[in-house]
């Protein structure tokens, strides 16, 4: 199994090479970067040429970006204004679209093969507006994407908007070549962890894994929660990379916090490589 460990485990702090090089000595193979600008500044051409080098270098090979969600993330915040593609207002909207094209544009520096994407946040109704909304920004965003080698994947998300249910019904009344990132934390607190898969699997291309109790995105580790493992793993098909999306715990705290977080991911990497059925 590919070890790809996304870094929102970090997302609160700067991605140096230093950071890069823990990550690969603690096992991972691959990463998704989660595009924050105080965690990884996707507008700047210096920080993509400082981590391109630092991946090289250590052998990570860049699964995906996770595109950004949110305008002037601040570490020191939970939350900030959301950036949205299915916002009513047309402004915002081209907002969104003009963000996510600098994230793409990354591509041209370091290759990655796809870019994870929300249709909105967790607040947003399931209002036929909204899917109306994103057509265009989807349209445009897959043509721009496909130019640059990179497959949109859209990711299942708490709340009303985009369930697998929804995902899939978008996908196929618009007809657009997108594909799916199946969230099993967040199938987990909606409809389920095996429905959810079923209504996502045809056009699933990228998993991200974490655990929770069922009422509330915690992002724990695999095993800590009440996710079911042993038989989501077997449903989950063989070949499906899967990303660890981990959130930073307060027991990863100083004076090492990046050495106890990385050596808990491995822990559970470890765990999944064990449970999970062996691809034939």
């Amino acid at each position: 199994m590919t070890r790809i460990l996304s870094t929102y485990l970090f997302v609160k702090r700067k991605l140096t090479p230093a950071l890069v090089a823990d990550m690969a000595r603690h096992g991972a193979t691959g990463v998704e970067v989660f595009c924050a600008r105080g965690h990884f500044d996707y507008r700047s051409g210096d920080a993509a040429r400082e981590l391109a080098p630092a991946l090289r270098d250590h052998n990570l090979t860049l699964h995906a970006l996770h595109a950004p969600t949110e305008r002037d993330f601040d570490t020191r915040h939970e939350s900030a204004a959301p950036l949205s593609i299915s916002d009513p207002e047309r402004v915002r909207r081209l907002e969104a679209v003009d963000e996510i094209k600098r994230a793409l544009d990354l591509a041209e520096v370091m290759p990655f093969r796809y870019l994870v994407q929300h249709m909105g946040s967790s607040r947003d109704p399931a209002d036929p507006r909204r899917f109306d909304a994103a057509f265009n920004p989807l349209e445009h965003l897959h043509l721009f994407a496909k130019q640059r080698g990179v497959t949109i994947a859209l990711e299942n998300t708490p709340g009303e908007l985009a369930t697998p249910a929804n995902l899939r019904k978008f996908i196929a009344d618009t007809r657009l070549n997108l594909r799916l990132c199946f969230d099993i934390g967040h199938a987990h607190i909606g409809d389920g962890v095996l429905p959810s898969l079923e209504a996502m699997r045809a056009l699933t291309v990228t998993a991200h894994i974490h655990d929770n109790h069922g009422d509330k995105d915690e992002h724990l580790l695999p095993f800590d929660g009440t996710i079911e493992w042993k038989e989501a793993l077997a449903a989950l098909p063989a070949d499906l990379p899967l990303v660890l999306e981990l959130k930073e715990q307060p027991a990863y705290a100083d004076p090492a916090p990046s050495a106890v977080a990385l050596s808990a991911a491995a822990g559970a990497f470890d765990k999944l490589e064990k449970e999970r059925p062996a691809s034939e």
